[in-house]
């Protein structure tokens, strides 16, 4: 309390003394009793009120010791029960814990970390997956701008996230606790398989496997990938102390429509401690890209058999021809070739309304523009009766699907009517024309989309030469085919809108994140945030359904299924509301990453201690890292001085005396009359 607030005190008791005294005793010469009693009260109400107004506050000064904290994490995957490391792990941690001079000087706090990082201080070793730069981000997060030790028990192998060296803070030394047999064990295993998740039936995918030798004498294995009981390829592979890995490139048939798992495996002569990490199974979904393409032509032309041997290149596909005034139905087909229509097409366009096939229109000389304008809004052609030489260009821009410069810029000029031609907004231009070198800024070949059905138009005959000048420059046909393969492909693709759009792999390792996503839209396409979807499961070997509830996040509705064991499984996605509807089915692939460890990563764990200037320490060594602790004399407690200046009085007790003692001298007041 300073010397101003206690004068203002005393001048506050001097006030309510003097206000008292002058109302009950100043010119009243009768001092009985009841006067003295409420001039007390009189003096107590006066001087509480301003001892309020005044607030007199004094100041408390009280210590606060902070410790350095002291992070011990435990790595709780299931690698560590594997290296049979878990009950060294467990008395690593209680030493540690249960230390007494460690506690005096730090804060000791216990976390766990697998794919999550969290504090516990029980441990299964039951994780899935490990990542060791969750713990490097987590500590990161809690002890900002802190210096601290952090002690790991771990094997330093990591399954997930990015690399844990340069992760961790430099500033703050890491001492890794190295977990497991550190000998040199003979192991060969599978590191990584690379392959595509989808193939086209009767092609070939490529697959590319990368093995790892650990040992010090030389070995020849075998090395082979089968589906079943079939071998779809065997090979002799070479190690030796100076070549410790080699990477396997094939390519597999696609020759079965599905999902076809495969099975890829490499053997030695020699024993092996560990042998789940010589197979690994990896899964491929081969699609049946078979279509049928009606090429329907009123004249006949050499770009017909041009078209229809670029097409035919590709086994998956049939052309037919026909003529515009054939009663076939048009559901046979999946693309429609229109080639120069006339107003012999009026059927086909008709027919072609109600069954929203994807359309090739290919224009020309006999091409009749006003009956083209009538059946169509994506181009408005305004064309005379005469015929020009178009020349094609490139655009850059163009996205729809990947394409490569064929040297368009080279083939011969393609005929069709001169005039003008404007495109809508929704039109993609893959080629613009040009008259002589001379940009026109028309299209020569360009796509459309209108509400799910799409349209090519190609606006010029005689791409036969094309073709024949693609072979003269590259001795193959192979480029332009692909080209219009390509052009094929994508009108081919059934893009209409669906109400639920359900999104999922369609297989998983054991271990992975189980994860599928959906989207519901209303009758307008908008995605509806009030939907109610729910999913059901079913093994298809056991036949046990489990269901789930499909929660809202941002832009989609999530289900995850962790947790469900290896096997092939069925499920159906439902709206309650609308009792909308998706099948499909997933399988889970027998496969523990955490089993394909044989030994720690001691060298990953040493440039994490050199990068951090920390120390690593088998367990033997526990009494050394507890002393290198303790003698650290950057790891000092931190005592802080807290001033607190806090009220002399309470301000809301004062307020009820104040209360009191004027309702008190009120009523004795009244009772003697003396109001």
């Amino acid at each position: 309390m300073n010397l101003n607030t206690f004068l203002l005190l005393l001048l506050a008791l001097i006030a309510a003394y003097g206000l008292s005294y002058y109302q009950y005793f100043y010119k009243n010469k009768t001092k009985n009793k009841v006067n003295l009693l409420l001039a007390l009260l009189r003096f107590f109400s006066v001087f509480g009120i301003l001892v309020l107004l005044i607030n007199p506050k004094i100041t408390r000064n009280t210590f606060e010791t902070n410790k350095t904290p002291l992070p011990i994490v435990v790595d709780n995957s299931s690698s560590i029960v594997d290296l049979k490391a878990n009950a060294m792990a467990i008395e690593l941690y209680k030493k540690l814990n249960t230390n007494a001079d460690l506690k005096e000087k730090f804060e000791i706090q216990s976390y766990q970390f697998d794919n999550e990082f969290e504090l516990s201080e029980n441990f299964d070793f039951k994780g899935t997956q490990t990542n060791l730069e969750q713990v490097a981000k987590s500590l990161k997060s809690i002890h900002k701008n802190k210096t601290f030790p952090t002690v790991l028990i771990t094997d330093g192998n990591q399954t997930s996230g990015n690399d844990y060296v340069f992760t961790f803070d430099t500033n703050n030394k890491v001492f890794p606790l190295v977990l497991g047999d550190t000998t040199t064990i003979l192991d060969v295993k599978i590191v990584q398989l690379n392959v595509n998740k989808y193939a086209f039936q009767k092609n070939k995918f490529p697959v590319e496997v990368f093995l790892q030798y650990t040992g010090n004498k030389s070995i020849t294995t075998n090395f082979s990938i089968s589906q079943g009981n079939s071998i779809l390829n065997k090979q002799q592979i070479a190690f030796s102390s100076s070549k410790r890995s080699a990477i396997v490139k094939l390519l597999l048939p696609a020759d079965k429509i599905g999902l076809q798992i495969f099975k890829a495996a490499v053997t030695s002569n020699a024993i092996e401690k560990n042998t789940y990490n010589n197979n690994k199974n990896f899964a491929v979904e081969v699609i049946d890209q078979k279509s049928e393409i009606a090429i329907i032509s009123a004249i006949n032309h050499p770009d017909l058999g041009a078209l229809k041997r670029a097409i035919e290149t590709n086994a998956q596909r049939k052309v037919t021809l026909i003529k515009p005034n054939e009663n076939k139905s048009l559901e046979n087909y999946n693309v429609l070739i229109l080639y120069q229509p006339t107003s012999a097409f009026k059927s086909v366009f008709d027919a072609n309304k109600n069954a929203r096939i994807n359309t090739f229109i290919i224009t020309g000389n006999n091409t009749d523009f006003v009956f083209l304008n009538q059946q169509q809004n994506n181009l408005a052609f305004k064309m005379s009766g005469q015929s020009e030489d178009y020349l094609a260009e490139l655009d850059t821009q163009f996205n729809l699907f990947a394409i490569d410069d064929i040297g368009f810029n080279n083939f011969p000029p393609l005929q069709n009517a001169f005039g003008t031609i404007t495109k809508s907004s929704n039109i993609e231009v893959l080629l613009s024309s040009k008259i002589r070198n001379i940009p026109t800024a028309m299209p020569l070949l360009a796509f459309a989309e209108n509400q799910g059905q799409r349209t090519a138009f190609l606006l010029g005959e005689n791409f036969w030469k094309w073709r024949l000048q693609s072979h003269i420059d590259n001795a193959s046909f192979e480029k332009f085919d692909v080209f219009i393969d390509k052009t094929i492909q994508y009108l081919g693709t059934n893009n209409s809108k669906k109400s639920l759009v359900v999104n999922h792999e369609s297989f998983y390792n054991s271990g992975d994140a189980i994860e599928i996503t959906a989207q519901y839209f209303n009758k307008n396409y908008e995605f509806d945030e009030k939907a109610r979807l729910s999913i059901s499961v079913v093994n298809k070997k056991t036949k046990q359904t489990k269901n789930y509830d499909l929660l809202k996040g941002t832009n989609a509705y999530k289900a995850n299924l962790d947790g469900l064991s290896a096997g092939q499984y069925t499920f159906v996605v439902k709206e309650l509301t609308s009792n909308a509807t998706y099948s499909g089915f997933f399988e889970i692939l027998d496969f523990d990453i955490e089993k394909q460890f044989v030994n720690p990563d001691l060298n990953k764990l040493k440039q994490l201690a050199l990068q951090t200037q920390g120390k690593v320490f088998m367990p033997n060594q526990l009494n050394q890292l507890i002393k290198n602790l303790l003698e650290n004399p950057n790891y000092k407690a931190v005592q802080k001085a807290i001033i607190k200046k806090v009220p002399l009085i309470d301000s809301i007790l004062l307020l009820i005396l104040i209360v009191i003692a004027l309702a008190c001298e009120w009523f004795v007041r009244k009772y003697n009359g003396m109001l």
